[in-house]
Parts: C-alpha cells; structure tokens; sequence
C-alpha cells in the first residue's frame, strides 16, 4: 500500500521509517494514522534488503497519541470492534517483524506510540521527550498494547503507577527504571543514537540475532496474550461509557472532568 504518513529510507542495512504527518507536528493517531501503521509491520515482515530497522518521529513527537476529534467516530456501531481487531493485529504483527527494530523517540510517545515504541527491541529517548500512557485520563482502557509494554519493562507494580494515573515519565527516569536502554540531549542524537544501535544489530548474525528475538517475543506472546485480549475488550467496552463521553466533553470545554463510573 501506499504510505501517507510514514517515510522509508535506507542508511546502509538499515531501513529507517519516520513517522511524519504532514500539518500535525505532533503525529497524532486518526482513522489514516491507524491504518497505515496497520499495515507497516506486515510490510516490515516482508522487508529483504535490511538486517534492522530504524522506527522514528520527528522533534516535536514520535506519536502523541490519539487525536481526540477521531474518537466519538470509534462509538458508533461496529466502529470499535474494527479498531479492536486492527489493534490486536497491529501489536503482534509488529513482535513478529523479523528483523531487529529499534524505536528512537525524538519527541513525545503517548497512548499507541508508547506501546509502540516500547515493543520494539532497543529504545532510545531524547530528554526533550517525554513517554505516557493516558487512556485513563479520557476513561478508556489502555488496551492497544500498554498492558503488555509496560509490565513487561518495569514489572506490574510500578507500570501501575503509570497506567492508573497517565503520569509521563522523562527520558532520566525512563533510563533508570529500565524503560528504555540510553537517552541522549535531543531529538537528533537521539535519532543518531539510535541509527547507532540499529547498525550495530545488522552488523550482528543475522540468522542468530532473529531466532533469538523471536524465541523471546514467543515468551512475550505467551505470557501477555490473556491480558491483551482483555485490555482489548474492555477498551470497546469502555468507548462507549459516560465517563469516556464526559472526559471528551470536558478537554472541548476546558474543565475537569467528573467521572461517575458508568
């Protein structure tokens, strides 16, 4: 297919994909963004000239999340089991790509973009950027892989304190609990840093390097296919609560919101 919001270049062995929507600097996740990163993981599978990837944003972000005025869309009927089904899709086609991937996250990674990022293989972070995943905050599960990335990073406990609250954390902090691998001053070291470990994992064996990989990345699945499946049903479930409608209503209208649990 072709790609709108996402550009392939090669530097060597390594392909690099920015993630770059025109006329939003902060990348945000609409009907199209979903879409096409949908489909790049299954294009990353098929991928034969490369030994790694580079998966990258631009400055301001990598992506900040979903874009709020695309949401009451995934109320209607049908709306959100699609996005459920393309979401599920999404994250374990990208534990399936077989070649190393590398996230540098020059600029913020909230919602989707931090499962995203976090999943990939080797993370690296500017300290301009900061990471988060608050579906809390808008009274939806955090069901399109937060679940899974973060446990499995820095354990149940401490991901709590992240998912129950849609707290960011900065690149500092995100090195020292084991978030992310390295973090560097800005986005372009970052996008340096990470363009640095990308090539050092395509000098590597390649046969060695990706069995590995996917021997680990079958653990993962095994491990956190139960609680994916339920973060992604209680996710549609929760589009369509008051809650969720109130926290929309509330960001239009600039006030907190009041939550009431239905």
């Amino acid at each position: 297919m072709d790609f709108e919001y996402l550009d392939f270049e090669y530097e060597g062995d390594v392909l690099v994909v920015t993630i770059d929507k025109a006329g939003d600097p902060l990348n945000k996740v609409d009907g199209q963004m979903h879409h096409e990163l949908t489909h790049l993981f299954p294009r990353l599978q098929a991928e034969r000239d490369a030994r790694a990837v580079l998966l990258t944003g631009t400055e301001d972000a990598f992506t900040a999340g979903g874009d709020f005025s695309w949401f009451p869309e995934l109320s209607k009927t049908g709306a959100s089991s699609d996005i459920r089904l393309d979401g599920k899709s999404l994250i374990w086609d990208l534990l399936d790509v077989h070649l190393p991937v590398v996230s540098a996250i020059t600029g913020h990674a909230i919602g989707l973009g931090a499962s995203i990022a976090l999943l990939c293989d080797v993370v690296v972070m500017s300290e301009t950027a900061r990471l988060a995943d608050p579906h809390v905050q808008v009274g939806i599960v955090a069901g399109d892989g937060g679940v899974i990335a973060w446990p499995l990073a820095i354990g149940p406990m401490l991901a709590k304190r992240f998912l129950l609250t849609g707290d960011p954390i900065s690149a500092e902090e995100a090195v020292r609990v084991g978030l992310v691998a390295e973090s560097t001053p800005d986005a372009e070291s970052c996008r340096e840093a990470g363009l640095a470990w990308a090539k050092r994992l395509a000098a590597g064996a390649p046969l060695a390097i990706q069995y590995t990989k996917q021997s680990v990345n079958a653990w993962i699945k095994q491990t956190a296919g139960s609680a994916f499946d339920l973060s992604t049903a209680l996710e549609t479930a929760t589009f369509s609560s008051a809650d969720h409608k109130e926290a929309l209503a509330a960001l239009n209208e600039k006030r907190p919101p009041e939550f009431t649990g239905e």
